[in-house]
């Protein structure tokens, strides 16, 4: 082999590893930028053999959105608001109604695989709900809340031996007033 053609070679090797470490890298800072939990897996392979392995974790929090005062629709009555189910957050979290006044919340996921729950329970106001929300749906509860106070709610899916959603904070709070 000439040495032209060995100088070739190396720059074609040196632009492929290149090419594979930004398109192994590039999934990384989108994840890191995005400010959600993930969990990743950053593998190279040269000529068959494993040169780095990486967990990635990006920061577990979810974009901090001020509590929302759910207006009353002068029409029927009835308060209403959306609440997203993204990848372990509600959002908004923090939700305000009136006391005595119909509550229609719209759930919404908008995540491709995950499913997710709505779960309000509080025995002394009698409230049970518990709704499923599947990967890319929407569903309506209704209900009424008499008493002034602070109902939390949360996902309660789990997968087998991992942190359930709520643990990973997927849960947020309904303020009564």
């Amino acid at each position: 082999m000439s040495r032209d053609n060995t100088r070739f070679l190396i720059s074609q090797v040196a632009g492929s590893v290149d090419r594979l470490r930004g398109l192994l890298l590039e999934p990384l800072r989108m994840s890191r930028a995005s400010g959600f939990f993930q969990l990743g897996f950053v593998r190279a392979l040269v000529c068959g053999t494993v040169i780095a392995t990486q967990t990635v974790l990006a920061a577990d929090q979810a974009p901090q959105v001020p509590p929302l005062q759910v207006p009353i629709d002068q029409l029927d009555g009835i308060q209403r608001a959306t609440l997203i189910l993204d990848s372990y957050s509600y959002t908004p979290r923090h939700v305000i109604v009136q006391a005595g006044k119909p509550v229609e919340l719209l759930l919404t996921s908008i995540t491709t695989i995950t499913p997710h729950n709505f779960v309000l329970k509080n025995d002394a106001e009698g409230l049970s709900i518990e709704r499923d929300v599947s990967a890319g749906r929407t569903v309506t509860v209704q209900f009424t809340v008499k008493k002034p106070g602070l109902y939390p709610f949360y996902c309660d899916k789990k997968l087998l031996f991992f942190p359930s959603h709520q643990e990973k904070g997927m849960e947020g709070v309904l303020e009564v007033r």
